[in-house]
């Protein structure tokens, strides 16, 4: 555990899961992936540059440019650290949510800036996934401050809510806008610029902060009960806010989370190989700004598992995996 500490797990009594948690496949099912090779592994979070390339970082800290035509790769900088989500902005330049560095910014002429690596005084833990509003504001997640990324399954089992929605403003200013989020992860700005969405892996629901009306500086629960555990975010180019989801909600998990800390303690303390494995699927869904799901794909995880990153651009899907050596590529089925 993150140095040293010991599990404080709370109680929760999650919402009961639909059939849809228990189920492989989607109807109609979303089409076979079309793997594109990487030159290393987790490509946790995919990006689209304006140039149509695809932007992805890996464990060993590299950026990536991918063309998803031929799949060459260009390097485009290294981190020094473990990228996560990613925000690519216009002009190119990339905005990077690193595990160890903190929020950082890839500029097209390869110069790598720390913007943010503390918050109130206290180490930027765990910065999940970003985006950054055309006046310069960036609204970015904390997941936890209490477990490593190989360690984030510590933070489920705990369910201590210590994630945050940030946000940077353009003289470099950071708030916290939502605490006790449990396992803060994906963002999405609203295209009217209203809202800001970000996901709770670890409550199976996505989180609305108002950011003007009369309900601004507020927040509420867009959509809850989802299926399966959401993860990294993007809006498409239909207008929709993505939603990678890794795997179906565990049973054993829901069954754990009312009871007493002491039984999530001892499947802690268990060895990796002993305790339960996410199920291998390739899971995307769409929601609008309502929170009505409009799209919900899923498809066997035999060629691509784990998918934490998806972005849509004219019906056509990217993904990305914490634990794949690939993107994959998809479309919605029509």
């Amino acid at each position: 555990m993150t140095a040293g500490r010991t599990m404080k797990p709370q109680r929760w009594n999650p919402p009961k899961a639909s059939a849809r948690a228990r189920a492989t496949s989607s109807t109609p099912p979303l089409p076979p992936v079309r793997r594109i090779e990487l030159p290393g592994d987790g490509p946790e979070d995919v990006v689209l540059s304006p140039t149509g390339a695809l932007i992805a970082g890996i464990d060993d800290g590299s950026i990536l440019s991918i063309d998803p035509a031929d799949g060459s790769v260009t390097m485009l900088g290294n981190t020094g650290g473990r990228p996560l989500g990613l925000h690519a902005d216009a002009d190119g330049t990339i905005l990077i949510c690193d595990f160890e560095r903190g929020l950082l910014q890839l500029h097209p002429d390869g110069r790598l800036e720390v913007l943010v690596d503390e918050v109130d005084g206290e180490r930027l833990a765990f910065a999940s996934n970003v985006v950054r509003d055309a006046d310069g504001t960036i609204y970015f997640s904390s997941s936890t401050n209490r477990y490593s990324l190989a360690e984030y399954v510590g933070d489920l089992l705990e369910h201590s809510g210590t994630g945050r929605l940030l946000r940077r403003d353009p003289s470099g200013k950071v708030e916290t806008l939502v605490a006790e989020l449990h396992f803060a992860n994906g963002v999405v700005l609203s295209p009217d610029r209203t809202c800001v969405l970000v996901a709770e892996t670890g409550g199976y629901r996505v989180t609305r902060y108002w950011l003007t009306g009369p309900k601004a500086g507020t927040h509420d629960i867009l959509i809850e009960n989802l299926p399966g555990f959401p993860d990294n975010m993007a809006l498409g180019s239909d207008g929709l806010a993505w939603i990678a989801l890794p795997a179906p909600r565990d049973p054993l998990l829901d069954r754990l989370l009312p009871l007493p800390g002491i039984l999530r303690r001892v499947v802690w303390a268990l060895p990796d190989w002993a305790r339960p494995k996410p199920k291998r699927t390739v899971w995307v869904q769409a929601i609008d700004f309502e929170g009505t799901v409009v799209h919900d794909l899923q498809c066997d995880g035999t060629d691509y598992s784990m998918v934490t990153g998806v972005v849509e651009q004219d019906g056509t899907l990217y993904l990305g995996s914490l634990t794949e050596s690939a993107v994959a590529v998809t479309r919605i089925p029509s």
